[in-house]
Protein backbone atom coordinates (compact mmCIF):
# COMPACT_ATOMS: atom_id res chain seq x y z
CA UNK A 1 0.00 0.00 0.00
CA UNK A 2 0.88 3.46 -0.52
CA UNK A 3 1.52 5.83 2.12
CA UNK A 4 -0.11 9.53 2.75
CA UNK A 5 3.02 10.31 2.09
CA UNK A 6 3.26 8.73 -0.87
CA UNK A 7 -0.49 9.63 -2.18
CA UNK A 8 0.24 13.60 -1.30
CA UNK A 9 3.36 13.17 -3.24
CA UNK A 10 1.25 11.76 -5.98
CA UNK A 11 -1.40 14.23 -5.70
CA UNK A 12 1.09 17.11 -6.19
CA UNK A 13 3.29 15.58 -9.04
CA UNK A 14 -0.16 15.37 -10.96
CA UNK A 15 -0.78 18.77 -10.32
CA UNK A 16 2.88 19.73 -11.55
CA UNK A 17 2.29 17.48 -14.86
CA UNK A 18 -1.45 19.27 -15.66
CA UNK A 19 1.00 22.67 -15.38
CA UNK A 20 3.60 21.27 -17.49
CA UNK A 21 1.79 19.89 -19.78
CA UNK A 22 -0.06 23.41 -20.03
CA UNK A 23 2.81 24.99 -20.48
CA UNK A 24 4.75 22.88 -22.51
CA UNK A 25 2.14 23.49 -24.99
CA UNK A 26 2.67 27.16 -24.89
CA UNK A 27 5.75 27.31 -24.93
CA UNK A 28 6.74 24.88 -27.77
CA UNK A 29 5.94 26.33 -31.11
CA UNK A 30 6.09 23.53 -33.35
CA UNK A 31 3.81 20.29 -31.55
CA UNK A 32 5.23 16.98 -31.31
CA UNK A 33 1.98 14.46 -32.12
CA UNK A 34 3.73 11.45 -31.52
CA UNK A 35 4.38 13.27 -27.65
CA UNK A 36 0.90 14.73 -27.26
CA UNK A 37 -0.57 10.93 -28.41
CA UNK A 38 1.97 9.72 -25.58
CA UNK A 39 0.40 12.25 -22.76
CA UNK A 40 -3.29 11.83 -24.11
CA UNK A 41 -3.07 7.86 -23.68
CA UNK A 42 -1.60 8.41 -20.38
CA UNK A 43 -5.25 8.72 -18.44
CA UNK A 44 -6.65 6.00 -20.48
CA UNK A 45 -3.66 3.51 -19.50
CA UNK A 46 -4.13 1.18 -16.95
CA UNK A 47 -1.96 1.62 -13.67
CA UNK A 48 0.37 -1.14 -14.26
CA UNK A 49 1.03 0.54 -17.62
CA UNK A 50 1.99 3.73 -17.01
CA UNK A 51 5.10 3.60 -15.64
CA UNK A 52 6.45 2.40 -18.85
CA UNK A 53 4.69 5.31 -20.76
CA UNK A 54 6.05 8.11 -18.39
CA UNK A 55 9.27 6.29 -18.92
CA UNK A 56 8.92 6.55 -22.78
CA UNK A 57 7.65 10.21 -22.24
CA UNK A 58 10.96 11.57 -20.35
CA UNK A 59 13.25 10.07 -22.44
CA UNK A 60 11.66 11.49 -25.06
CA UNK A 61 11.62 14.74 -23.58
CA UNK A 62 15.40 14.34 -22.30
CA UNK A 63 15.98 13.11 -26.24
CA UNK A 64 14.43 16.75 -26.81
CA UNK A 65 16.20 18.63 -23.98
CA UNK A 66 19.28 17.52 -25.40
CA UNK A 67 18.77 19.18 -28.59
CA UNK A 68 17.79 21.89 -27.46
CA UNK A 69 20.60 22.90 -25.21
CA UNK A 70 22.76 21.72 -28.05
CA UNK A 71 21.31 24.78 -30.01
CA UNK A 72 21.28 27.05 -26.94
CA UNK A 73 17.61 27.41 -26.43
CA UNK A 74 17.34 28.00 -22.86
CA UNK A 75 13.95 28.34 -22.55
CA UNK A 76 12.69 25.77 -24.26
CA UNK A 77 15.35 23.37 -23.03
CA UNK A 78 14.24 24.14 -19.02
CA UNK A 79 9.97 23.76 -20.26
CA UNK A 80 11.22 20.28 -21.99
CA UNK A 81 13.52 19.32 -18.67
CA UNK A 82 10.88 19.83 -16.32
CA UNK A 83 8.76 17.38 -18.33
CA UNK A 84 12.08 15.06 -17.68
CA UNK A 85 11.64 15.32 -14.33
CA UNK A 86 8.23 15.22 -14.02
CA UNK A 87 7.20 12.09 -15.83
CA UNK A 88 10.21 10.21 -14.17
CA UNK A 89 8.47 11.12 -11.05
CA UNK A 90 5.22 10.08 -11.99
CA UNK A 91 6.68 6.74 -13.61
CA UNK A 92 7.85 6.39 -9.89
CA UNK A 93 5.01 6.80 -8.40
CA UNK A 94 2.70 4.79 -10.69
CA UNK A 95 5.60 2.08 -10.37
CA UNK A 96 5.77 1.96 -6.65
CA UNK A 97 1.66 1.86 -6.55
CA UNK A 98 1.42 -0.85 -9.02
CA UNK A 99 4.89 -2.88 -8.41
CA UNK A 100 5.47 -3.28 -11.88
CA UNK A 101 7.90 -1.87 -13.74
CA UNK A 102 10.16 -0.79 -10.50
CA UNK A 103 13.64 -2.11 -12.15
CA UNK A 104 12.95 -0.91 -15.41
CA UNK A 105 12.10 2.50 -14.59
CA UNK A 106 14.99 2.72 -11.92
CA UNK A 107 17.51 1.65 -14.57
CA UNK A 108 16.00 4.26 -17.38
CA UNK A 109 16.16 7.09 -14.67
CA UNK A 110 19.80 5.86 -14.35
CA UNK A 111 20.54 6.34 -17.88
CA UNK A 112 18.68 9.43 -18.13
CA UNK A 113 21.13 10.64 -15.25
CA UNK A 114 23.72 9.77 -16.66
CA UNK A 115 22.75 12.07 -20.08
CA UNK A 116 21.67 15.12 -17.93
CA UNK A 117 25.52 15.09 -16.63
CA UNK A 118 26.52 14.72 -20.05
CA UNK A 119 24.82 17.75 -21.37
CA UNK A 120 25.50 19.75 -18.03
CA UNK A 121 28.89 19.67 -18.45
CA UNK A 122 28.54 20.57 -21.48
CA UNK A 123 26.76 24.25 -20.65
CA UNK A 124 28.52 27.05 -19.03
CA UNK A 125 28.84 27.25 -15.48
CA UNK A 126 25.87 30.05 -15.23
CA UNK A 127 23.19 27.45 -17.38
CA UNK A 128 24.03 24.38 -15.53
CA UNK A 129 21.80 24.77 -11.79
CA UNK A 130 18.70 23.86 -13.67
CA UNK A 131 20.44 20.50 -15.30
CA UNK A 132 22.10 19.77 -11.48
CA UNK A 133 18.61 20.23 -9.74
CA UNK A 134 17.07 17.55 -12.22
CA UNK A 135 19.47 15.38 -11.94
CA UNK A 136 19.24 15.60 -8.03
CA UNK A 137 15.22 15.29 -8.31
CA UNK A 138 16.02 12.22 -10.48
CA UNK A 139 18.07 10.57 -7.95
CA UNK A 140 15.37 10.97 -5.28
CA UNK A 141 13.47 8.88 -7.93
CA UNK A 142 16.25 6.36 -8.14
CA UNK A 143 16.45 6.33 -4.03
CA UNK A 144 12.96 5.54 -3.82
CA UNK A 145 12.58 2.88 -6.48
CA UNK A 146 15.53 1.31 -4.65
CA UNK A 147 14.01 1.63 -1.61
CA UNK A 148 10.90 0.21 -2.50
CA UNK A 149 12.05 -2.53 -4.13
CA UNK A 150 14.71 -3.27 -1.35
CA UNK A 151 12.80 -2.76 1.99
CA UNK A 152 14.71 -3.23 5.20
CA UNK A 153 14.39 -6.43 6.99
CA UNK A 154 11.99 -7.62 4.57
CA UNK A 155 12.57 -11.63 4.33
Amino acid sequence: MIGMAHKRRFAAVVSVIALVAALTAMAMATEDPALDAMKARLSSTSIGDRPHLCVQIAEHQLAETDKLYATADMEKAQVTLTDVVAYSELARDYAIQSHKYQKQTEIATRVMTRKLTEIMHALAHDDQVPVQDAIDRLQRVRDDLLAAMFKKGAK
